[in-house]
């Protein structure tokens, strides 16, 4: 099973020295044990762009995002044997006072041959 695990924050600060060595050394820890699939950090939410529609029109919001209160700062994708081994990988991050980790799986399409 493949999970997507969002690092979510109240707001977009560049994280410290130590903070990154920590995140270094959890997404190594990932790596070894062979269930990283895939992880990035994101830009802050000024550099990004929303597309809402309205009877099938797009319209384009530019970041920063007024209404927005919580930011994803990254993502993992991980798989794993269970949704409890995905959370059990989500509770070790090293993550700061008032960030959250949100676990979702991904949708596993069926394909028929």
């Amino acid at each position: 099973m493949r999970f997507m695990v969002m690092a979510i924050s109240g707001g977009y600060a560049a994280p410290g020295a130590e903070a990154v060595a920590k995140m270094i050394e959890y997404n190594k820890s990932l790596q070894k044990a062979g269930v990283l699939l895939a992880l990035d950090e994101l830009l802050p939410p000024s550099t990004g762009a929303r597309i809402s529609y309205t009877d099938g029109k797009p319209a384009v919001i530019d970041g920063p995002f007024a209404q927005s209160k919580e930011v994803i700062g990254g993502y993992w994708i991980i798989q794993v044997r269970s949704r409890e081994e995905a959370i059990e990988w989500a509770k070790r991050a090293p993550m700061s006072d008032n960030e959250v980790i949100e676990v979702r799986q991904v949708h596993e399409e069926q394909r028929t041959r």
